[in-house]
Parts: structure tokens; sequence; C-alpha cells
């Protein structure tokens, strides 16, 4: 997600709220459980999401690879904590 979101940098998210496109949200990967994925909604249902990444210069995994995301446990990120706060 560089360079909206940093390599290290802490997020906190919130479950509260709609899905909306241009939100940067954290989900478990669909094909990796466990596996924490942060990604910009270009795309909504309300109970999907498509999802895709900000660095389109590199090679990345997003809706193109995986299709549509459920929207529920997917976190709104509301806050970005800077890295030297870490």
């Amino acid at each position: 997600m560089e360079p909206t979101i940093v390599d290290g940098q802490g997020l906190i998210g919130t479950t509260l709220g709609r899905v909306r496109v241009d939100q940067i949200r954290t989900f478990v990967h669909p094909n990796r459980p466990g596996f924490w994925m942060v990604k910009r909604v270009s795309a909504t249902d309300g109970k999907s999401m498509i999802v895709e990444s900000d660095n389109r210069d590199i090679p990345t995994e997003d809706s193109h690879s995986f299709g549509p995301v459920d929207t529920a446990g997917s976190y709104r990120i509301v806050v970005k904590i800077p890295r030297r706060w870490m």
C-alpha cells in the first residue's frame, strides 16, 4: 500500500460504519487463513468489495487475482500510527 501506508507502520481499524469506495480496509486473505491484507476498496455492493493496491508499479495480490472479498470481518483503517512511535 505504499506510499499511503509504509512497511512497519501501525494501524488501528474499526468495524463501525459501511464499506465505501476509497476506504482503506484490512481483511483476511481469502485463500490464506490468518494472513491479513491492507487494500483500498474500489467497488462494493455492501456485502462484498473489490480491493486493489495503491502501488501498481509492483506485482501484488488483490481482487484481480482472488476476486471479491466479503465485507464481514473486515476493518476500516481509521488511524495510521507513524513508525517513529512504534
